[in-house]
């Protein structure tokens, strides 16, 4: 087996099946965490996962393998909705109102072409963007892995040994594998309570889409629209934060091709249908990038056999019951994985871009979006794309300063130093050299 898996390579059955599930794993507790913290249906947003990827693959030609969840953007709004208000049927007139913003930039994007968006996002703004979309989130895995670090440090030993020492087929299912091992060892200290997955067999198979009166379509509201469509910028940056990391990790441009603006009218007509489903409005997920990234199968048939096993989930009580029951501790020691792979993606695009940080203007750029993307509590990637690509506009054409410090015995600066090419030309050598 070759070390990578591309994008449109397709595995047998028998291995695409597992990697599905592994992209399962990773994504399946921030998705159902969603609709618990805002009232919403678990088994109706698997099921508005697993279709708004398909519709994502589908509309994006098969070429990103992306998936897409409950996304965390819109936690807020849907709780006042939902569980203060009593109102599910505006919440998901919100959610109808995201998918529309992504549908309508969609077409602009559409008239205009992408080609653009390279030229705003150059490697000094990719590379610490990629970076930061990693960083931001290994707060979330910390906080699960300090639940009990012994099994989280467990978990993140295994899949790490399998990433680097395993082979032929093992090799590129750590994070399933690590997942199973932790699960068995949590179960062996006595740290799974298993009665939720017995009772769970009382009723096999649910229906997660009610007919009746259970059942609301979105309705015009509009606070709920004026609180939740303005969010569809920050996802969509977010998105596009994403594709430049799958860019990186799978070796091709995928906003060129198939283009930025399919990827967003492959989320817009996700979340349209997640919003008349009941479910949360969808979005690309970090976690299954970093489980691209760790195993290098890109392949997108794997994408789909995640989103079919999905809705399969979100029919069955006792699969639904069964991951539930994985503890925080052994997902937050995957997830370390997962997302320091991300951060370190951005280096290295950093690294290969040879961007020069002897510039003044690449260090500003590079600390500020570091210091914005990581410090700021809410939407920090996306403030801190913004401001990298503004920044990047605004200082464009600015050259190195004449001032460099050198070091011989202590510091000293020389005004108007020559530049290291012409550095290496001179015939006399630096001094202490």
């Amino acid at each position: 087996m070759s070390n990578e898996v591309q994008i449109d390579e397709r595995l047998p059955l028998t291995q695409a099946i597992p990697l599905g599930l592994q992209h399962v794993f990773a994504m399946f507790g921030a998705t159902v965490l969603v609709p618990f913290l805002t009232g919403l249906s678990p088994s109706v947003a698997l099921l508005s996962s697993g279709i708004g990827t398909i519709i994502f693959l589908l509309l994006t030609k098969s070429r990103i393998p992306a998936y897409l969840g409950s996304s965390f953007a819109y936690i807020a709004a849907l709780t006042t909705f939902v569980k203060t208000n009593h109102n599910p049927s505006a919440a998901m007139g919100g959610a109808l109102a995201v998918g529309l913003v992504y549908l309508v930039i969609y077409l602009l994007m559409a008239a205009f072409g992408t080609r653009w968006i390279h030229k705003i996002v150059p490697p000094i703004v990719a590379g610490p963007v990629v970076a930061i979309i990693g960083l931001s989130l290994t707060s979330t895995s910390i906080g699960m892995a300090s639940q009990n670090w012994p099994i989280a440090a467990f978990t993140l030993a295994v899949a790490a040994l399998l990433s680097v020492y395993a082979k032929g087929f093992l090799k590129i299912i750590p994070i399933l594998i690590a997942i199973i091992a932790g699960y068995v060892l949590a179960s062996i200290m006595g740290l799974i309570d298993f009665k939720p997955i017995y009772a769970s067999f009382s009723q096999l198979i649910v229906i997660p889409i009610k007919l009746g009166s259970d059942f609301r379509l979105p309705s015009f509201d509009k606070v709920a629209i004026l609180a939740m469509a303005p969010l569809a910028l920050v996802t969509i940056i977010e998105d596009l934060g994403h594709m430049i990391v799958l860019g990186n990790i799978t070796h091709s441009d995928l906003i060129e091709n198939p283009g930025f603006h399919r990827v967003l009218l492959g989320n817009g007509l996700a979340t349209v249908v997640a919003s008349f489903l009941g479910g949360p409005p969808v979005t690309t997920y970090g976690e299954n990038i970093g489980v691209l990234a760790v195993t290098k199968v890109y392949s997108t048939f794997n994408i789909w056999m995640a989103a079919i096993i999905a809705i399969i989930l979100s029919l069955f009580n006792p699969l639904q019951a069964a991951i539930m029951s994985i503890p925080g501790a052994v997902m937050g020691g995957v997830t370390i994985l997962l997302f320091g792979m991300i951060g370190t993606t951005g280096i290295r695009t950093l690294i290969e871009a040879k961007v020069d940080f002897s510039e003044t203007k690449n260090l500003i750029i590079a600390s500020v979006i570091f210091a914005l993307g990581i410090g700021l509590p809410d939407h920090g990637v996306a403030w801190a794309t913004v401001v990298g690509i503004t920044l990047n506009l605004i200082l464009k054409g600015q050259v190195k300063d004449d001032i460099q410090v050198e070091t011989n015995v202590g510091l000293k600066v020389a005004g108007k130093a020559s530049s290291p090419a012409k550095q290496g030309k001179s015939k006399s050598k630096p001094k202490g050299k």
